[in-house]
Parts: C-alpha cells; structure tokens; sequence
C-alpha cells in the first residue's frame, strides 16, 4: 500500500497510516498530503465509499476455508503462504504461483510444465470425467462443487477459477445455444495471459464443461516466452491427482498414447507472444475467434491496450474482459467508453467463479480477488 498522493511534489515522510475518512479506501502518510489530494480524490469518493460497503458480498463463499482465505488475509492474520502451508501445498506444483514469498518468480525461470498434476487427493480434485454429464447452467461455486462432487473443503477453486471464468465469459456472450446449433468448434483468443501460464494443466477441466466441443484456445500476452511461441498442446485428459492407482493416470496414459476414451471433445491451446493487435494478423488465418476473453485486463493502467481495444470494435466479436476490483473494472469502462464511443455490451458485474482467496497487499484497501468482476464490449 502507497500514500495516495505519492508523485504529487513533496516526498512521503511515512507509511500511508492516515485513511480517508469517507471512503476508507485510500491511505495517506500526512495530512498536507491528503488535503493536496483531495482535488482528484473528491471525484472518486463516494463511489469507492460504496464500493467498500459490498465488500462482504465480495468475500462471500460457500467455502468452509472462506473466513481464512478473506478476512483473515485482509486483517494479516493469515497470509497466503501460510493457508497453502497448513495443507501442504507451499511451493508444490501448480501451487508455487499462488504465493508472493518469491517461490513464484524463482520457479518461472523454469517454466511449469502442463503436465502438473494437482497434488492433492483424488478427493479433492477433478482429475476424471464427472459423475453426470453437465446439465445445468452453473451458476456458482457451489453449483461447480456439488456436481463435481468435491467436498467445501478442497482448495482447488483456487486453480479452477481460470477454466470456470472462461465457461461463464461464454455464457454471458450467450454463445452456448448458437455454438451447440452451428458448430461444434468454439475458438476463443485469450489475452494477456500470465500466472496461468504456469497452470495450464487446468484447462482440462473444459472437457467436463464442454463435453462433445472442440475448444480452441489462442493465448496471446506479452508475458509468454520467446521460446514458447507458436507451441500448441493439446490438452487430451484432466490435470490428474496424486493418489497411485486412481482411473485419472491410466486415462492420462492411455491419452499419451493415442487410445481414445470415446470422447469427442478437444481442447488445444496456442501460445503466441506479443500484444495481440501485433498478432492478430497472423493468429486470424488459422482462428477466426467466437469470443475474446482477458482476464486481469488492467485496461486502465496499460496503453498498449488501446489499439487493441479499436481492434476489437473493428472485428464486431464479443469481448469478456475481468479484473481485480470494482474500481478497475469502472475505469477501464470509461477507457472503452473513451475508444469506442459505445456502453459497454455486458455491464460490470461481480464474477461468481472468482478466486476464493484475497490478493495481499492492493494497491487500495478495497478487496481484490483474480478474475474479481467482469464486463464486455
């Protein structure tokens, strides 16, 4: 956390101790700093003020870890590394970049390979073919949970929030009933992928949510490694679980191997490096997209995301964008607004499928979650 008025002239003389007495939401390290700030602050008081109001709606989840993983966290009795401890997953796998204690930027250099497994016990992870085909729209974790049946206690929400916000984006685009009449191919351009990078495995889990679909993924983000430009995967079974003798490895091996299971689905993803107004060009002769999907866009604090932004008014495809907080999410509306001349197709809203665990250390006291809220154009 910064004093709010850090850059405006005279330097800090402190740690931002001193809140907004309205809002809540921004700190100051002195009073002449907080008075000189109030000219920018007094536009985005009130709205901030209600933002701080829902967020208890924001730290809302099924969970019986949720108190730990929100308001703990949020008050610095817990930390992320410590509720990842206590289970045993601290520096594991997939786990590693979910901590901020350094693990994440020492094991990147090595970047994760796709076929991490979960690490965790077949319990507490979807690592095979659901029980029941997927029937309903679901519309909340505990939806998700019950009909994986996973027990409230499993963390693996905090993986599975990529793959869930990539089934809700299509079902806020209203693609499911005109891709299922037309086509059994969905291709969907992933921008600005990051973290997830080092997770990949867990977009298996579009096999279950999208059983008989060919789903095509075009990750395309700056942060991808040269290296890995142009690699396609194909993502044939479910990241798999640590218990020996569990159907998910025999599945996992039979995949590798080329014997089919029966199942008609597919889901492949393409790296490509760079800004996607660069790559679209390129991208476009093999994938014509049904949707745009950008997670933690932070269109606002970035201007290589305008261009890309008139692109995307240009192609006339649906665009779901989400980010961490409410106030990210208004402020990069306004940037669209700006470019397009347009309202937004999909208004903010709060996305069910967030990741149940608060970020530490925003750069307001607002809560932040990954994949927060979302809105498209």
């Amino acid at each position: 956390m910064e004093c709010a008025a850090r850059g405006r002239g005279t330097r800090c003389i402190g740690p931002p101790t001193r809140r907004c007495g309205r809002c809540g939401a921004v700190a100051y390290c002195s009073l002449s700093h907080q008075v000189s700030h109030w000219s920018d602050h007094k536009e985005e008081c009130a709205r901030l003020e209600q933002q701080m109001k829902n967020a208890d709606v924001l730290h809302d989840f099924p969970f019986t870890f949720s108190e730990e993983a929100t308001i703990q966290v949020c008050e610095k009795q817990a930390t992320r590394c410590s509720f990842l401890m206590k289970r045993d997953l601290h520096h594991v796998g997939m786990w590693k970049y979910e901590c901020s204690c350094g693990a994440a930027a020492i094991a990147s250099s090595n970047y994760s390979r796709v076929d991490e497994d979960w690490s965790l016990s077949s319990v507490l992870c979807p690592c095979h073919e659901p029980v029941t085909p997927i029937s309903m729209h679901l519309s909340s974790w505990k939806d998700y949970y019950e009909w994986r049946c996973l027990p409230l206690h499993s963390p693996a929400a905090f993986l599975l929030h990529w793959p869930l916000t990539v089934y809700h984006a299509i079902q806020l685009a209203a693609l499911s009933s005109s891709i299922s009449k037309s086509s059994n191919r969905l291709h969907i351009h992933y921008l600005g992928p990051d973290k997830e990078l080092h997770q990949l495995a867990v977009f298996g889990e579009l096999h279950a949510l999208f059983p008989r679909l060919q789903v095509h993924i075009e990750l395309v983000g700056p942060a991808i490694p040269q290296i890995r430009d142009g690699e396609s995967i194909d993502l044939c079974s479910y990241a798999h679980c640590v218990d020996r003798g569990c159907s998910c490895s025999s599945q996992s091996e039979n995949a590798d191997r080329g014997i089919s299971d029966g199942r008609t689905s597919a889901v492949i993803l393409q790296l490509h490096k760079g800004f996607y107004h660069d790559r679209y060009r390129d991208i476009k002769k093999d994938s014509v997209p049904d949707l745009i999907v950008a997670p933690n866009a932070g269109i606002a604090a970035y201007s290589s995301w305008l261009p890309t932004i008139e692109l995307i008014k240009e192609m006339n495809v649906p665009a779901i964008f989400s980010d961490y907080c409410e106030e990210a999410a208004h402020l990069a509306a306004s940037c669209i607004s700006t470019v397009t001349n347009c309202p937004l197709r999909v208004p903010i809203q709060l996305n069910p499928f967030r990741q149940p665990m608060v970020v530490e250390d925003s750069a307001l006291f607002l809560p932040c979650y990954s994949n927060c809220f979302l809105f498209g154009m």
